[in-house]
């Protein structure tokens, strides 16, 4: 468990912020100059608040009040950047166990972290014969090598492109399932929080204006996270069903959503996200039409802005977006409290397909 809460000057700047991390992935999430990185520098001792306390796992690591403020070697913090900063005359192999000269005694294993990072045959090469996906990927094995209680992650996929991304994202799903390190994960785009969190911590203007579980705070239309109208949507977590007729069957909270078939077995975990722009909206149950999923919910909150409403519908074990006209607003009679029935025209899995990515990078 990670506790922080912070305040600190910097220049005009005023950092003021307070938030909770548990296991798996807590994603810090705003725009740039929200005040994410100077938040993770906090947490890993480069920066030094001048008023607050941050506790990892128990162990007080900075506490204003009472003059403690561990030096970055003692926190036991790995630190991911968007640069890899790798030694460049130093082999793969040798970047790697640099990692390991000052850590203490942990679980994490040389091979092992060579095996699921797949660099096996990189170890003899030097940084410069590297992609940028590569040097990531040893950037993010040294990191796990000093046996930390913590990763931090500062925009490790800023300066790579589509295609980059796309191929190292598999390697931070392994280092969350694999490893049971926590990770601290800043950015500013939502398809990689989506595709990564557990948690999302929201930063405007060097505040955390909200935080929860990421489906959760996913949901909330009045944090406007997607940026653009078109970027607007939720987050659902389920489980594989069973797979039918080219369908496979997601178990989410009550209720089961199909999708395209996956490649995945029953009972194995997915994402799903929901634009709000693919949720429809009916009071009575609607038939005889293509959409696939049909779910009864509970209208929460209706949020009128420019030119159209953004509706939470509450489900059993989740809730969903829907983009409307503030013409079907009125109409339907859509308030808080009112039983409504969501028909979901597209679901992408993981973050991935149906031009989510495109719409979420805006």
């Amino acid at each position: 468990m990670l506790q922080v809460e912070v305040r600190a000057r910097l220049g005009a700047f005023r950092l003021d912020a307070a938030f909770e991390g548990a296991g798996g992935v807590t994603v810090l999430f705003g725009p740039s100059g929200a005040g994410k990185s100077s938040l993770l520098a906090a947490v890993a001792g480069a920066l030094k608040p001048d008023a607050g306390r941050i506790v990892l796992d128990g162990r007080v690591l900075f506490d204003a009040a009472a003059g403690v403020n561990l030096p970055m070697e003692r926190r036991r913090i790995g630190w991911v950047f968007q640069d890899a900063r790798l030694f460049p005359h130093l082999s793969v192999a040798a970047n790697l166990r640099y990692g390991l000269k000052r850590a203490p005694p942990g679980p994490i294993r040389f091979d092992e972290v060579v095996e699921v990072l797949g660099v096996g045959h990189l170890l003899d090469r030097r940084p410069r014969a590297l992609s940028g996906g590569e040097r990531q990927r040893v950037g993010l094995g040294r990191a796990l090598l000093s046996q930390p209680s913590l990763l931090l992650m500062d925009e490790p996929l800023a300066s790579l492109d589509a295609a980059r991304r796309a191929e190292i994202l598999p390697f931070f799903h392994r280092i969350r399932s694999g490893f049971g390190v926590p990770i601290l994960y800043v950015t500013h785009s939502l398809a990689e929080a989506v595709q990564l969190g557990d948690r999302m911590a929201v930063m405007r203007e060097g505040r955390v204006v909200a935080q929860g579980p990421l489906a959760e705070i996913m949901s909330r239309p009045d944090l406007k996270l997607g940026g653009s109208p078109s970027a607007d949507g939720a987050a659902l977590d389920g489980v594989v069903l069973a797979h039918e007729a080219g369908l496979s069957v997601v178990r989410c909270g009550g209720w089961d959503i199909k999708v395209p078939r996956l490649p995945r077995a029953p009972g194995e975990r997915v994402r799903l996200f929901v634009l709000a722009r693919d949720v429809m909206l009916a009071l009575d149950p609607p038939s005889r039409i293509s959409a696939r999923n049909v779910l009864r919910g509970e209208i929460q909150a209706v949020d009128m802005q420019e030119g159209r409403a953004l509706v939470r519908v509450t489900l059993a074990g989740g809730a969903l977006l829907s983009a409307v006209t503030p013409d079907a607003v009125m109409e339907l009679g859509l308030t808080p409290g009112m039983s409504v029935y969501a028909v979901v025209k597209s679901v992408a899995v993981d973050g991935l397909g149906g031009g989510l990515l495109e719409a979420l990078e805006g």
